[in-house]
C-alpha cells in the first residue's frame, strides 16, 4: 500500500488513537468497544497508509524530489547534467 499519511496528520492520529484507548476502562459496554477504533488510529500513523485516503485519492504526505521530477525524455532535455548551474 502506498504511503499517504503526513507527518502532522500521523502524529494527531496517535494522539487520537492513545486518547481512544484511554478510554477503555472509563466507558460502559457497549461504548467501550468503540474505543478499540483507537487502535486504527494508531496502526494507520505506524504504517503512513491509510485505506481510506487511497480510495479517495488523497495524500497529506509531502512529495519529495524523486517523486515531483518528470522523467527525461528520449533526448535528454530534462538531463540535469544539461542545465545550467543555479544562481
Amino acid at each position: 500500500m502506498t504511503r499517504n499519511v503526513g507527518l502532522l496528520d500521523r502524529a494527531a492520529r496517535i494522539v487520537i488513537g492513545v486518547g481512544l484507548l484511554g478510554l477503555y476502562g472509563a466507558l460502559e459496554s457497549p461504548w467501550r468497544y468503540l474505543t478499540l477504533l483507537g487502535l486504527v488510529f494508531i496502526a494507520t500513523a505506524a504504517t503512513a497508509a491509510c485505506p481510506v485516503y487511497g480510495l479517495m485519492g488523497w495524500s497529506t504526505r509531502r512529495k519529495v524530489r524523486s517523486e515531483l521530477e518528470k522523467p527525461a525524455d528520449e533526448s535528454g532535455a530534462n538531463d540535469d547534467r544539461t542545465r545550467p548551474p543555479r544562481a
